[in-house]
Order: C-alpha cells, then structure tokens, then sequence
C-alpha cells in the first residue's frame, strides 16, 4: 500500500492537526499491522524536515531536502516594499508598479497577479484598463483577434469579465461560475489574454502557471480581529509556485509587493527553507474525540502510545519552549505530556462525551456524544454546545440559533462595511435574537440561512458565503437528530424537518407547492385558487381524464408548454411518491420495558423498467444531495421518542424496528416516515398498543408489600 502526502509543510496551518492526524495514524497502522505500508511525502523546503520524515518511518538515507533556489525553472525573485499604511491606498499604489513589471516582460508573456479578495480583483482590473487607455494602448495585453474569442465572450455570465477579457485582462475569484472560470483559464493558458488577476482565496484553485506571478499585497482583512493580517507564508509560497511553465521557460520571474516593515521577514522565508510546528495541542480535543470513537484510543496508555505517532511528540522534545514547555527534562517532558492528556480527557468527561473509568487502569468509553460527533465530524465545542443547548422543548426557532452558534461556522468571512446589508436582511427575516451582532460570522449565518428559506436574491459575496453554510449545516443538523432522540425526545422530528427547509430553500409555513419548477407565489396562488394545496392534489388535477376543469387550472398557471413540462417531469420522474405498510409483531404481548417489534415495508411509485432517481431535484441548494429518510416510532401525548432509523428507499424497502413502551397501559403510538429533503411526503399512521407490566414491576411491587 502506498500513501502519499502532498505539501506536508501545510502541517503547520490552521486546519494543518487534521493532515498531521490522518498520517500519525497511517504510520501507526502501518506499524501495527506490520504490512509494509509505504508513505512518500513531498513538502516545500523545511528547516527540520528530518523531524517530518522520522515522524512517519523515513530513514536518514531516505529524506532528501533541497535549498528553495533548487527548483525546476529557476525563479528571479524580486521584493518591492511599500510604506503606505492606507490600505485601499495602498492597493491604489500598486497598481502602477503591477502595470510597469507586466509591460516589461517579453511580448506575450503571460503574467498571473494574486490581490487579497473578489473585490480587488474586479478593482484592479479596471484600474489596469484605465492605465491601458492612458497609455493609448487599450488592447496591449490583448493577444487574440476579437472575432475568434467572441462566441465564448458572449456565453460569460458576469458582464463585466466579458468586457475585461475582450482587452486581454482576465480575473479569477470564488464567486465566478464554473464556465466563467474555465474560459479564464483556458484564455489565459493558451495566450489570448495576458494578465490573469486571481483573488487570494482561490490560489490553491487555480491550475494554470504564467511566465511571472505578482503578489499584490501580502495582507487581507479578517473580520473576526477587525485588522489586517499577513498571509500565511505558504499561501505565498504557493502562488510564488505558479511561476515557471514547464518546457516553455528557462526561468521565472516573481514580484512581491509587501509592507517595508515585512521585507526583510519575507526575504528571509522565501529565500530560506521553512520551519515547520505542529498545531496539534490547540485541536487535542477533537483528535482524542475522533481517536476514541473509533476506540483506536481504548485507554490512557493508548492515549500516551497515540502521542509519540505525532509529530506534535517529536518537535515537543525538538522546541518545548514553542509549546509552553520551560523545563526541558525527560521528567518535565514526561509530565507536561501526562498532564495535556488528563486535562483532555477530563474536559470530554465533564462534558459527556467519553466514560473514564479510574478502576479499571482508566479504561475510556465513548458515549453516544462521541460517537455522533465522530461521525459527523464535529469540533468538540459544537458538540458540547448541542448536548447543553438541545433539550425536549427545543423548537424550530431553538434549533435554528443552535445550530448557527456552531463553530464550524466561525471561518465565515466577515468582510468591512458589510453591516449595513447585512442590517437590510435581517429585517426582512422573520426570526430574531435577542442580541444582535453583525460581526459576529454566527449571527451571519443565522441570517444567511433565513435569507435561503426566504430565497432572498444576495449580493455575490453574501451568497457565496450562504453556499458554505448550507454545505455544512446539513450535517450539524442529522447531528441534532441524533442527539435529541439519544435522549428520545420527540423533537428530533423539528431538526428532520429543518433539513427539508435547508435542501428545498423555504420555510415550515410554505406551500409544498413551491418546490416545483416555475411555481412563482403568484402560480401557487392560482392553483390554491382552485382548491389544490400539496404536490399530490396537484398531479391529480393534471390529469385531464379525472379533472373537468384541466383547462381552466392550465390556463390560471399562466406557465408555456415548456414550464409545464419542467412542472411534470418533476412531480412524475422526483418527487417521490412511497406507500408506508406497517405490522406489529406479537401486537398481544407488548409488555413494558421490554422491546418490541413492528415489521416496515415501503414501496416507491416507479415505472417497472426504471431505476428510481434519487438524486434530489434542490436547484437552490449548492451541492448534490442524495434523498434519505427517517423512521421513528413515537408518542406524541408525552413527546418520547421510542425509536429511529435512518433508511435509504430504492424501489422498496423492508425493515424491522424495535421500540420500547416505558410504562404499562395503553399508549397511541406513530410511525412517522420523515424525508431529509422533500416537503410534503412525510407520513404518519397512528396505532395504540396496550402494554403488560413487566416482571421488574412485578417484582417491585411484592417486594414492597
């Protein structure tokens, strides 16, 4: 077996504990399971790369660490330090330089300029064009004749990329569409265009190399500081990695443009190989979470074993003063590292998520909390947060503010000057909180995630900002599911249908109507009008030979032939359409305390020769979702959830549940069968049990008299 681990020096990153966890535990099943696992990583030039490569098994024969001046097409690299502290002015300043080194270059040459976001990259641009213009060489960075790039111009989205290629300057940020940013990089790659502006986040997106790579600025705002930062060196390094095209150049040019207080800093980094820390101690928590679970950690001594597959293990003993560490004897190193596992543990106790038992060498148990945030992998903060925050009278509103407060939400961006926008939507949302804080990336979320169910139209940074959080809160909330019925309680069913809200971009309170192509309020309006107010009613209605009046509701739609036909597909070919079955098993001897059985069958609505499509039919949400469903066995009266499996439906679908009646007598129990994706397809047939007391009971009772 052969792992290969791409830029390893990225180890020190934010996000580097992840990378730095799933190769310790590579290295460490390699040498558990003695089964020749072959691990080959390849990093920037590093300062301690023998500590990266005896971390995961390399010998000393088999590390080979080369100057940063070795590389494939030698770089010419050039710092050009600035002294403005303004920071829009000194972005101004820039861009007469940037104009300067691109017009230097050879003919031709193509040069790739990095600028800190979406919003300067469209800025620089212009600016560019103007001083193009100035120079009465509008068409300079130009290198293909209009006409023969002009079908593909015409097919842009964004107007203004249009008109900046059609001079030979291209851009690149997140927010593009997927063809805009292939027509980029496709002009850009075979030279019809020149200049190719690229916003920093998507550096790591971007595949194409160019003769000379500008970095324009080394700072960007992050707005959970309200400061500008400097880039990480490795985002640097990777865009300075874009220089050089392979067979076409015999060196490669870099400038980078950079605070005069920095140059010296950068100088050296660059010019220098890259020393590399673990960020392991800052994540422990998560790590141990995820470890325990999956009971690769079973006890402390396991704890202690996990540690020294680390790389966090080999630079604590290399640089203990970086990780807090003043004494530097074995004693101290060994105690440090005992205290940072029992601290850690303790704290995932304290928080029900683990079991320690100190009587039994200090077994660990993962309980439920572990093993859903495992799964899911959730941050332990969340994880807590929901255990404390989700309780049996949780409502839809509850959940929402739940949800949001989520950690996995605080690397949403929040940008200057964006409170007022931001002020405008959460006016018009219906939900609000008690505290308001536009800079806080919860509270955006928790406003962004109401604009999507209202389907408000967003500025493009909004909205890309909105498609992270709906990527990602799919899964906290299957984790809300699962957490409110491990205490069965009822309202795991308000999260179920929040999850409908998320992947069909609407509220509880609307029309399951709107989930069909075209049906604007108005349509939906009509059609209520005519006395239909789900999808079922409505295909139904469809049918000319069972409706008389088909013609007066097609006409009342005011859609063409082409919408009806967008209409029909969806309600024939996926919006699903299952029939529940049901049977209780021994439904005579339900006894009390003890489980009992219910037999499910469900049948899906599909044409003999078809396979069901269950790719769900969401174009307002961003990414591709498959359907699944919920069962759960509950009792509405005392809001107990009794039972829950989540079930993926094919053509059919046969399943055996179990569920437990705490108490004697009779109890008016439901099967709901809940769908993760569609509005207006759950069902819920009632049936009563009458329950036996138990032997316990029996017990009890002549015991006390």
């Amino acid at each position: 077996t052969l792992v290969i681990a791409d830029d390893l020096h990225m180890i020190g990153g934010h996000n580097g504990y992840v990378y730095e966890t799933v190769v310790s535990r590579s290295h460490a099943i390699s040498k558990q399971l003695e089964n020749g696992l072959r691990i080959i990583g390849l990093s920037a030039s590093l300062a301690n790369a023998r500590d990266v490569g005896e971390w995961f098994g390399a010998s000393k024969h088999t590390i080979f660490n080369f100057s940063p001046q070795y590389r494939q097409i030698p770089l010419e690299l050039h710092i050009q330090p600035f002294t403005i502290p303004h920071f829009p002015s000194l972005m101004l300043a820039m861009v007469k330089p940037v104009y300067q080194s691109i017009t230097q270059l050879p003919a031709g040459q193509p040069a790739m300029v990095f600028v800190p976001n979406r919003k300067q990259v469209r800025a620089t641009a212009i600016d560019l064009l103007a001083t193009c213009v100035a120079d009465d060489q509008e068409n300079r960075f130009l290198n293909a004749n209009l006409e023969d790039i002009s079908s593909v111009l015409e097919k842009i989205n964004e107007r203004a990329l249009a008109e900046s290629l059609s001079h030979g300057i291209g851009y690149f940020h997140e927010a593009l569409s997927p063809f805009d940013k292939r027509a980029v990089e496709h002009f850009f790659k075979a030279g019809a265009i020149q200049v190719m502006l690229v916003s920093r986040d998507c550096a790591w997106e971007v595949q194409t190399p160019a003769h000379m790579v500008i970095v324009m600025g080394t700072q960007f705002f992050e707005g959970r500081e309200h400061r500008y930062i400097d880039y990480p060196i490795s985002e640097i390094l990777q865009m300075l990695g874009k220089a050089g095209r392979p067979m076409e150049d015999k060196k490669a040019r870099g400038v980078l443009m950079c605070p005069a207080v920095k140059r010296d800093y950068y100088k050296k980094f660059l010019t220098e190989a890259l020393p590399v820390e673990s960020q392991l101690q800052a994540f422990l928590h998560d790590v141990f979470v995820t470890e325990i679970s999956t009971k690769t950690i079973e006890d402390t001594q396991d704890a202690i074993n996990w540690f020294t597959y680390t790389y966090f293990y080999r630079r604590l003993m290399a640089n203990p003063s970086f990780y807090g560490l003043t004494d530097t004897t074995q004693d101290a190193f060994n105690y440090h590292l005992s205290e940072l596992i029992e601290s850690t543990l303790k704290d995932l106790t304290d928080a029900n998520i683990i079991e320690v038992d100190e009587e039994d060498d200090g077994s660990i148990t993962p309980l439920n909390a572990a093993m859903i945030a495992g799964y899911y992998n959730i941050s332990f903060i969340t994880m807590q947060t929901f255990l404390l925050s989700l309780k049996k009278t949780t409502k839809l509103k509850g959940i929402l503010e739940i949800v949001t407060a989520a950690t996995e939400f605080e690397d949403i961006q929040t940008r200057r000057h964006e409170e007022r926008i931001l002020s405008r939507i959460y006016d018009r949302v219906p939900v609000k909180l008690a505290e308001v804080n536009f800079e806080s990336p919860h509270f955006k979320a928790f406003i962004l995630l109401q604009a999507h169910f209202s389907r408000m139209q967003l500025p493009v940074d909004l909205a890309k900002d909105q498609e992270l959080i709906l990527k990602k809160v799919l899964v906290l909330l299957s984790a809300c599911v699962d957490v409110l019925s491990s205490e069965a309680h009822l309202n795991a069913m308000s999260a179920m249908e929040m999850s409908q809200m998320v992947v069909q971009s609407m509220w509880d309170r609307d029309s399951p109507l709107k989930q069909i192509p075209h049906f604007e309020p108005e349509v939906i309006e009509a059609v209520n009008s005519n006395g239909i107010n789900d999808i079922f009613e409505f295909m139904d209605a469809m049918d000319p030979s069972e409706n008389p009046n088909y013609e007066k509701l097609v006409k009342s739609m005011g859609l063409t032939n082409q919408q009806l036909g967008d209409a029909a597909r969806f309600t024939n070919e996926r919006y699903p359409n299952v029939e529940l079955n049901f049977e209780l098993e021994d439904a005579e001897n339900v006894v009390a305390g003890e489980p009992s059985f219910i037999n499910v069958s469900i049948e899906r609505d599909v044409d003999e020769d078809q396979e069901p499509n269950l790719t769900v039919h969401a174009p307002f949400y961003p990414a591709q979702k498959t359907e699944n469903w919920w069962l759960v066995v509950g009792e509405e009266s005392t809001k107990n959830l009794l039972s829950i499996k989540k079930v993926t439906i094919g053509r059919e679908l046969k399943v055996r549940l179990d569920f437990t009646v705490p108490t004697p007598g009779k109890h008016d129990l439901t099967l709901f069968l809940m769908s993760d994706s569609y509005v207006g397809v759950d069902q819920a047939p009632t049936f009563s049990v009458e329950a036996a007391e138990g032997e316990e009971e029996d017990e009890d009772e002549e015991m006390e008299e």
